[in-house]
């Protein structure tokens, strides 16, 4: 059975450890350079400092993925817009761990009087799309060519969620 918590510190390494493939082998995450437990550690803390949550989806006692919103951008106009991450271990996608993940980000973001969520996708992620649109994010803007890895020209698609509609 799958299980979704809040993230406590002892999840990090568990998160890291998800985090490093998805930089490892796929374009989800523009990064080359594998995080440090240090890196993950601190980037805990910041979160959690900061007021963001973390959720955590667990399978059989082991953690299998997570969730999180953050600062879309620091500038003081941009402070009821956040950014999501999803993330599910490559050993257990397919399992509609996502969809179990994205529902406490967004009740979170409704909680903490977010209006807007945002979710930066590269364009041929067919799942993380899919995964989006079915919670109700509609195709915001497309940047063509603004990412590389894997020797390849990114596009980077954003998805919108109106959390608070005027």
């Amino acid at each position: 059975m799958i299980t979704v918590r809040k993230a406590v510190y002892e999840d990090v390494a568990a998160m890291l450890q998800i985090y490093n493939e998805i930089i490892l082998n796929t374009k989800a995450v523009w990064q080359e350079e594998q995080h440090t437990l240090v890196m993950r550690q601190e980037w805990f803390k910041e979160r959690v400092g900061s007021g963001f949550p973390i959720f955590v989806a667990e399978l059989n006692g082991r953690v299998t993925g997570f969730s999180t919103y953050g600062s879309f951008r620091y500038a003081y106009g941009y402070r009821f817009t956040v950014e999501n991450s999803v993330y599910v271990a490559s050993s257990s996608r397919g399992m509609g761990i996502a969809n179990l993940l994205m529902p406490p980000i967004i009740e979170a973001a409704k909680l903490n009087g977010i209006h807007v969520m945002l979710a930066g996708i590269e364009a041929s992620n067919k799942a993380s799309i899919n995964l989006h649109e079915k919670f109700g994010f509609a195709e915001a803007a497309h940047f063509k060519q603004i990412g590389f890895k894997f020797g390849d020209w990114l596009d980077l698609k954003f998805f919108q969620l109106i959390i608070t509609p005027q």
